[in-house]
């Protein structure tokens, strides 16, 4: 019986990507590309300069928190294998393979892996990671199974990251572990398969894959506001309402069930980086700011009077639901001088199931830098290596 490392190789290998896929695949290159260069000027950007480009260009990306996320296996998937492809030279098939054993490793370990503290973009992706620099490599379904297993001492990460450097970093080592394992298994290195199916056993994985379907089941949401996606969509709800609202805010109250917040651990944020992980801070940007950008997640932001009494005054309550992250619908109710205001909302925008429109994604990239659209205009896997190469070169040598 073949082992899960075999399955996925082999399923990797054989992968005929079909128009939706490519179309996807080209989606998720210029949005990673757009989060990175937006993170042109953030201090990570020099933190992490000595790192290897795979490392390197991850970790960029993903500190914004901008970048989309498989709903399926809570996962950030493309801003793992999209800096891999890139700095193995590899193409939109190359991705796809890395995304779609990513996606399918993700969901087997489920959400319990996840509600445990485990930050599954880092567990999934260092594997995953390794599958889609194989492929762009030219390894043999052996050679990718040998790489899977490789990589499985990195297949690590916390939540207790969340809110500081550390989450971007860890899933840019997971990147250039999967960059690692591949090398060394493309030098002949040798590895027992068998090492992912006990790996997945032991961090509570289920162990049940499924390779039917398009190369990422599922899709991918894209998100519109930088900050984790457990916010977007009390954000999105509030939004649809703050132009109700009368005279000062004397209460909000929000009611969600509980697995959807999981990730947001700071209920009194004190920087920027940990505002993107609150719920609190969700209701007071979405109250206070015309558009929760980047500006709303800096420390001054956070530290606002306006923003910490509105913290304050946030209740929240929490009911049963299966899990993932968009399970059921957030309620909220806010107290003003009107009549009190209530939303519900199930899906926020950039979801799956309401993929932005052009004229989103336009905003977003425009968000990122306002010669951001012009230096992606005709993106390829090939133009925007050469560009993060140039905009994000390794000084330094950090391994």
């Amino acid at each position: 019986m073949a082992s899960i490392a075999e399955s996925l190789a082999q399923w990797a290998v054989e992968l005929e990507p079909g128009a939706e896929d490519l179309a996807l695949a080209q989606r998720s290159l210029v949005d990673t590309a757009a989060v990175t260069l937006a993170a042109r000027n953030h201090p990570l950007t020099g933190i992490a300069a000595g790192l290897p480009d795979a490392a390197r260009w991850a970790a960029i990306g993903h500190v914004l928190d901008f970048d989309d996320l498989h709903i399926e296996s809570t996962t950030h998937i493309s801003v793992v294998t999209v800096p891999v492809v890139l700095a193995t030279g590899g193409d939109a098939r190359a991705y796809l393979a890395g995304a779609g054993v990513m996606a399918r490793l993700g969901s087997a370990l489920g959400w319990s892996h996840y509600s445990a503290g485990w930050h599954a973009t880092c567990t999934a992706g260092a594997p995953a990671a390794a599958v889609a620099a194989g492929i762009a490599l030219g390894l043999s379904t052996e050679q990718l199974a040998t790489a899977m297993a490789l990589a499985v001492p990195a297949a690590g990460g916390v939540q207790n990251a969340f809110g500081t450097h550390g989450k971007s970093l860890q899933v840019g080592f997971a990147a250039q572990a999967g960059v690692r394992a591949a090398e060394l298994a493309q030098a002949g290195a040798t590895a027992d398969p068998s090492a992912l199916d006990a790996w997945l056993e032991l961090v509570g994985g289920t162990g049940r894959l499924d390779l039917a379907g398009p190369a990422v089941p599922g899709g991918l949401a894209i998100k519109v506001y930088p900050c984790c996606y457990a916010m977007q969509r009390p954000i999105a709800a509030l939004r649809d309402i703050r132009h109700n609202i009368r005279g000062a805010v004397r209460g909000v109250r929000v009611c969600t069930p509980e697995p959807t917040v999981k990730p947001l651990i700071h209920d009194r944020p004190g920087t920027g980086l940990e505002g993107k992980f609150s719920l609190p801070y969700a209701v007071a940007t979405a109250l206070l700011d015309h558009y929760p950008d980047f500006a709303a997640f800096t420390d001054d932001a956070v530290n606002r009077e306006s923003a910490q009494s509105l913290l304050r005054q946030v209740e929240v309550s929490y009911t049963p639901g299966e899990e993932g992250l968009l399970t059921g619908e957030v309620d909220i109710e806010v107290e003003h001088d009107g009549p009190a205001l209530r939303v519900s909302l199930a899906q926020p925008p950039g979801a799956p199931s309401r993929p932005p429109t052009e004229a989103e994604l336009r905003e977003k990239f425009t968000a990122c830098g306002e010669d951001v659209p012009g230096l992606l205009a005709a993106a390829d896997w090939k133009s925007v290596r050469e560009l993060l190469q140039r905009i994000f070169p390794r000084t330094g040598n950090v391994e």
